[in-house]
């Protein structure tokens, strides 16, 4: 072996939202070959798994100039970095390798593990546990209590939705999944039928499997009114309900409330008339059950005209 011969230097990275020991075959490749195998942390959650596979790591923080000075001869290193990264030796390294006075090992990063689609949602959940025990306002609050802030968020989504703002959609959905995962939390504290977060993923998951067999199942739908034909039929399987009015929350604004209705009537094929009285109460639902059979959401179609007004308002005032 070439003592001038410079050497390399792996720098192995792992993202902690996947389990340790789970690593890629190139990575596995290089820890066995390597001549050496260094970690700053002693308890690094990698290093039982390394062990067990026979790989051997030394308890070790060089600097970087320690380092280049291991890797000569052509040696082959591996340093895994702690969870904050240990800057002071990857700015050691490049501060070497831009004065030109030291012949550099091949500096290489080698991620061991990639985070998979929706990885940041394990942080929101560790997030919102620490919160939960931690902090003095969000750990008294309840179902009961948070409950208004649910309606708010939905609100403000639908209007960044409506204004086209994607900035805005992407932070009111952050809103809106918050309230998710802290009611889920708060679940969890329950003493008789406690759950969790992934009770509530896992139940929505089986929702969504079972209420779509022509994408997990072997049935077929081939526009969008086959679709909901089977969605249609398999919740009225799931519910058992004794009305097309059950599971209709009474609680929902009044025009969409109306429109809900409307929408059961049509897809049960019923022949239901509207009740007569006087009053704009019966006028304003007329008019969203005419709204909803011509495919209009009343609701949707109101909050663009008052949006409208106020845009009148405004102009007013300002002249």
């Amino acid at each position: 072996m070439n003592a001038d011969t410079p050497g390399r230097i792996v720098l192995l990275t792992a993202s902690h939202r996947v389990a340790p020991g789970l690593l890629s075959w190139p990575a596995w490749q290089t820890l066995h070959a390597a001549d050496r195998v260094l970690c700053a942390d002693a308890d690094h959650p990698q290093l039982p798994y390394l062990r067990e596979a026979g790989v051997a790591v030394e308890t070790a923080a060089p600097t970087a100039q320690e380092l280049v000075d291991a890797c000569a001869g052509g040696r082959t290193i591996v340093v895994l970095p702690s969870g904050e990264g240990d800057s002071a030796l990857t700015d050691g390294l490049a501060r070497l390798a831009g004065s030109g006075r030291v012949a550099m090992p091949d500096l290489e990063l080698l991620p061991g593990s990639y985070d998979l689609p929706g990885a940041r949602l394990l942080d929101l959940v560790e997030v919102m546990d620490r919160i939960r025990r931690e902090c003095p306002w969000s750990s008294r609050q309840t179902h009961e209590g948070l409950a208004k802030y649910g309606i708010e968020e939905a609100y403000e989504l639908v209007e960044a939705i409506e204004d086209g703002d994607r900035d805005e959609l992407r932070e009111e959905l952050g809103d809106v999944l918050l309230q998710v995962v802290f009611h889920a939390r708060i679940a969890q504290e329950h003493d008789e039928e406690p759950f969790s977060i992934d009770d509530v993923a896992g139940t929505i998951v089986d929702k969504l499997i079972h209420r779509h067999p022509h994408v997990f199942g072997e049935e077929r739908a081939e526009t969008p009114e086959e679709v909901k034909e089977h969605w249609l039929r398999t919740k009225a399987i799931e519910k058992q309900r004794e009305s097309v009015t059950d599971g209709v929350p009474l609680g929902q604004p009044g025009l969409a409330l109306a429109a809900k209705l409307a929408s059961r009537v049509r897809n049960a094929g019923l022949d239901v008339p509207l009740p007569s009285g006087e009053g704009i109460g019966y006028e304003l639902l007329a008019l969203a059950v005419r709204a909803e059979a011509d495919g209009i959401d009343p609701e949707a179609a109101l909050r663009a005209a008052g949006r409208a007004y106020r845009d009148a308002i405004r102009a007013a005032e300002r002249r």
